[in-house]
């Protein structure tokens, strides 16, 4: 991120640093364990308010989102920052992370519950496809050691369950 704003990488450390301390954003470490040797470690940033970083984007209605490929991005945002805010004012003390390897496979986010872990993957979309349970299938064959709650959320409305994996509304998934 330093390089791509000509910055310094002590600078943009110290302003990630500000920003968090703000909570304007947060970061998600990513999860490693020996599933593949590949994989990335490097935090992804994500901001509290999805109507500030719309902002920033400048998207200023629907259309605009949908123009600039950004629907996808900010959906994602806004639930994975609401987890976060329920770990918080829940006090759950969960460890949040996300996942993905070197082949582009990625699990959005992941926490470590009694038994093994929740995997969660995320889609703006309102209609369910196939291609969406490949990330999550895919995790499962490489922590086949490990139980995991398979959820995806979508932004359509009804919640359904396919296979081993539940479907959740936007709407219900908190």
């Amino acid at each position: 991120m330093a390089r791509d704003t000509g910055i310094s990488h002590t600078t943009a450390k110290r302003w990630l640093s500000l920003l968090e301390t703000s909570y304007i954003l947060f970061l998600v470490p990513p999860y490693f364990n020996n599933f593949s040797k590949r994989i990335v470690k490097s935090s992804k940033l994500y901001f509290y308010d999805t109507g500030l970083l719309a902002h920033l984007l400048k998207v200023k209605n629907a259309q605009s989102l949908h123009k600039q490929n950004l629907k996808g991005h900010l959906f994602e945002n806004m639930i994975v920052s609401e987890y976060v805010k329920q770990n918080y004012h829940q006090n759950l003390l969960l460890n949040l992370y996300f996942w993905r390897d070197s082949k582009g496979h990625e699990i959005y986010l992941l926490f470590e519950n009694e038994n093994g872990f929740n995997a969660i993957e995320i889609k703006a979309s309102a209609t369910i496809k196939y291609d969406f349970f490949k990330n999550l299938s895919y995790f499962n064959n490489v922590a086949k050691d490990l139980e995991i709650n398979n959820t995806l959320i979508y932004s359509g409305l009804k919640d359904t369950k396919r296979n081993a994996i539940q479907v959740k509304s936007w709407k219900n998934a908190f």
